[in-house]
């Protein structure tokens, strides 16, 4: 069976690369990078690129544009980059032919989401891309669960490898899948049942702990029959949560759902009410976890060997409605013994700014890639690495 190769173990030399990265930032005030976490994370790929005399495209998406928006402009991520490599001539360009002729060996390609054949794959869009250069590299795990043509239309017509940093995620999130020592806990946060049918009666077999946190909790305590108030509820996936509640009956893993919770009005409230998920009154929502099942979250993480844990349990953009995520992030960091795998876009956004990251194992770029890496084992970005 095909593999995927690595920059790292082939040489790649005085070539013109074309660098597929997730440089998909989240975006601060006056249109500023608010957090450069996803750029760091690929350098170590553009500096041994550079090194080895290569001419650099780099693709990447970012936001979720309606056609050409301004507000998406790549061009405050060249900025954050010529931080990074004061001495390169970094050039960005919107066009392929402005690309080809440009005498920079350094250029950043507008926003590929710009482009209407990125997201509606196409052939002719694909060989446009792959004739810009000699290789193509894939170092953006995050999208690798996509089929956009920049991720899997250039490597049909060009060598293709893996950057430093999708080998590192892979290799980390293989430790998970593979052969993980027990017990295992997973942490399932966010909003919606239905996107993770598939990995939830993946993770019923998988795991020892299966905990259930945020909106998601909130449809399977509907089915339990609970009433939640005004509390987000995906009310059309509810048959679907009643039958994953089935399943782990019959099978090993425990599912743990909140059994108390921070209760308000509204989203923006700065104060709110602990109670049983039982006596939810019919005008209020759940915003968080409650201190009783933040405590039995914490028992499971402090003995497990390992945690994967995707998504926020509660409204984290208000600091009202974080301390049920604050508790998971800090009962992870100390817990030594195991290996943690922490993933997902809301997930690093609630911690990138904290303290003992680094006590963390692994912390992925990718939130639905490393959910449906778990899942299935593989991905379209992966696959299109091995023709």
């Amino acid at each position: 069976m095909s593999k995927v190769k690595y920059i790292d173990e082939v040489e790649i030399k005085n070539k013109r690369v074309l660098l597929r990265v997730d440089f998909n930032v989240s975006l601060g005030q006056n249109n500023t990078v608010a957090d450069d976490a996803r750029i760091r994370q690929s350098l170590p790929t553009i500096k041994k690129l550079l090194e080895n005399g290569n001419r650099i495209i780099v693709v990447s998406h970012l936001g979720r544009p309606k056609g050409v928006d301004k507000k998406y402009s790549l061009a405050i991520v060249v900025d954050k980059l010529k931080e990074y490599f004061p001495d390169e001539d970094i050039a960005l360009y919107d066009e392929t032919d402005k690309i080809k002729s440009a005498k920079e060996r350094f250029v950043v390609m507008e926003n590929i989401r710009f482009y209407p054949k990125e997201k509606d794959y196409s052939t002719l869009f694909a060989k446009e891309l792959a004739n810009l250069a000699d290789v193509y590299v894939n170092d953006a795990f995050g999208v690798c669960h996509r089929s956009d043509t920049s991720v899997i239309g250039p490597p049909k017509f060009i060598p293709a490898y893996g950057g430093l940093l999708l080998k590192k995620e892979l290799q980390m999130i293989s430790r998970v899948t593979d052969n993980p020592e027990k017990p295992i806990v997973a942490i399932i946060g966010g909003a919606k049942v239905s996107t993770k049918i598939d990995l939830l009666n993946k993770l019923i077999k998988m795991v020892d702990y299966l905990v259930i946190g945020g909106g998601l909790a909130n449809t399977f305590l509907c089915a339990q029959g609970k009433d939640i108030g005004q509390s987000f509820c995906e009310y059309e996936a509810v048959q679907q949560a009643r039958k994953i509640l089935s399943t782990a009956k019959g099978s090993r893993a425990e599912m743990v759902l909140p059994v108390d919770a921070a209760v308000a009005q509204n989203k923006d409230d700065k104060s709110y009410e602990l109670m049983k998920v039982e006596h939810i009154p019919k005008d209020k929502s759940i915003f968080d976890n409650g201190p009783e099942s933040s405590a039995r979250i914490a028992h499971l993480i402090a003995i497990a060997k390992t945690i994967i844990w995707n998504g926020p349990v509660g409204y984290f953009e208000n600091p009202a409605f974080r301390r049920g995520t604050d508790f998971i992030y800090y009962s992870i960091t100390q817990n030594d013994q195991a290996l943690s795998v922490v993933g997902g876009g809301d997930t690093l956004a609630a911690i990138s700014k904290k303290e003992y990251l680094d006590k963390i194992t692994h912390i992925s770029t990718g939130g639905g890639a490393m959910l449906e890496y778990i899942e299935k084992g593989t991905l379209p970005g992966i696959e299109a690495l091995k023709l």
